[in-house]
């Protein structure tokens, strides 16, 4: 029986259930619902080709689609205390950063890189949301003052784009620090006459929200994100009236002061190429004629 049950059984599941597909052959759009081929939608970076629903996208992706052939050197950021407070809920912290890093393969919410965007050399960071929904933390504090510094010191311009869901609760008061610490590093940049821009993605929520995300030079935001501090359901609590439908988005914001411009993720690369040319023109005339 033990042999049947163990040998047989199992052979025949494989023989009368094969497995057609592998589970990451198709991708379900959250917005449409319709199936997309899994290969054509990362091509596609990661936009629905039914209803254009811009989805969220690696950090390896987004550098791939944004520097010029793909070219870019990644920034070794410094370390930090891994769990300064030895918090614990239903898990310990240190077991869901370890969680994360398998999932994810990165060390943290925050990767940085530099290279040439429409032939600018330029400085980007980019936050993963998928890495404990790239909440803020001593990492990614340290992680942006690494790569504004790295825009010092080659004077250069600092992009960042932006997607979390705010401070990271494990981290308490130090993961609060990091607002006014990554609010020194933009002045030092405006101080050296060096552009600092934002691109907001789908989620820029939290502190995130109430600190570098909203004090670039420049605003711009991919169509549909959702940009705010609070959330909609909380300030209709707190407020006790009904939000408008389209609050939160990046086209209300755009609509009323807070977003520059809202760029399609195809068109993302050549509209800050433009926009860098722009703003290092001078800069590099200056160079090239001393």
């Amino acid at each position: 029986m033990s042999w049947l049950t163990n040998y047989v059984k199992p052979k025949l599941r494989k023989v009368l259930n094969p497995k057609d597909t592998p589970d990451n052959l198709w991708h379900k759009c959250k917005n449409c619902g319709q199936m997309i081929f899994q290969k054509e939608f990362i091509a596609n970076q990661y936009v629905c080709a039914h209803c254009d629903h811009h989805d969220r996208v690696p950090p390896k992706d987004r550098f791939d689609n944004l520097f010029d052939n793909g070219t870019y050197d990644l920034i070794a950021l410094p370390s930090v205390n891994q769990d300064p407070l030895k918090f614990r809920d239903t898990k310990r912290y240190s077991e869901r950063l370890k969680a994360a890093r398998n999932t994810t393969g990165d060390e943290d919410a925050i990767k940085v890189a530099v290279g040439k965007i429409g032939g600018v050399t330029t400085v980007v960071a980019i936050q993963n949301f998928f890495f404990m929904g790239g909440s803020m933390g001593m990492a990614v504090g340290e992680g942006f003052i690494a790569g504004a510094k790295e825009a010092l010191k080659i004077k250069a311009p600092f992009v960042i784009l932006t997607a979390s869901g705010g401070a990271r609760m494990q981290e308490g008061i130090l993961s609060l620090m990091q607002m006014p610490r990554t609010t020194v590093a933009i002045q030092m940049l405006r101080d050296a006459g060096l552009p600092y821009i934002v691109v907001l993605t789908d989620p820029t929520t939290g502190g995130v929200s109430a600190s570098y995300a909203m004090l670039g030079d420049l605003h711009i935001s991919e169509p549909g994100a959702m940009i705010g501090f609070a959330g909609k359901r909380v300030i209709e609590q707190t407020i006790r009236e009904k939000l408008p439908e389209r609050f939160q988005t990046a086209e209300y914001l755009q609509e009323h002061g807070m977003v520059d411009l809202v760029v399609h993720r195809h068109e993302l690369k050549e509209k800050l190429g433009s926009v860098l040319a722009m703003l290092m023109g001078g800069r590099t005339r200056k160079k090239a004629a001393e």
